[in-house]
């Protein structure tokens, strides 16, 4: 199926324009092929119509079958028994979801934070003494070393440095 159309290959197409253009003649052949032009466009818009119309149909009757089956969960039609097995199984999934999680021990009595234990410690501990913190002693000030004069503080060059006199407050 190669070609334009279906069933119709380039060599049909090339057939037909000879035929065309021997019957038309050369000088009407553009006025037929521009109307031939205006029929297919007019038809590839009613075939587009056409499908359009077609889906919203297909949508229309889809909402409407959803409206009939919404308005029959909503009466409570579309309910229907689903027998004594499921209602078994749903009847152990309801109770087994209402057990505690731990069952009470019967042979131990309730703990609270609260209550005395229910045992006695095997062994009392000794209670030690907290060891004695020491007095920290503070350190003592020392006095800030005495400035240089410039000329005594030379560099690893060997040159001497100007070093600018500093004020210490005490």
């Amino acid at each position: 199926m190669g070609g334009l159309g279906p069933g119709i290959g380039g060599g049909e197409y090339l057939v037909i324009a000879v035929v065309a253009l021997l019957v038309v003649g050369p000088e009407r052949l553009p006025l037929l092929l521009r109307k031939l032009g205006n029929w297919v466009a007019k038809a590839r818009g009613m075939a587009n119509e056409f499908r359009s119309s077609f889906d919203e149909m297909a949508r229309q009757s889809e909402l409407d079958e959803l409206r009939k089956e919404v308005e029959a969960l909503r009466t409570g039609q579309g309910m229907h028994a689903l027998g004594a097995d499921a209602d078994a199984a749903f009847r152990e999934i309801r109770d087994d979801l209402n057990k505690p999680v731990n069952p009470p021990m019967l042979s131990a009595p309730d703990e609270w934070p609260d209550s005395p234990p229910v045992m006695a410690p095997l062994e009392t501990p000794v209670a030690a003494a907290p060891p004695k913190a020491k007095p920290r002693a503070k350190p003592a000030r020392k006095a800030p070393a005495k400035a240089k004069p410039a000329a005594s503080i030379k560099a690893a060059s060997g040159k001497a440095t100007p070093v600018r006199a500093r004020k210490v407050d005490l």
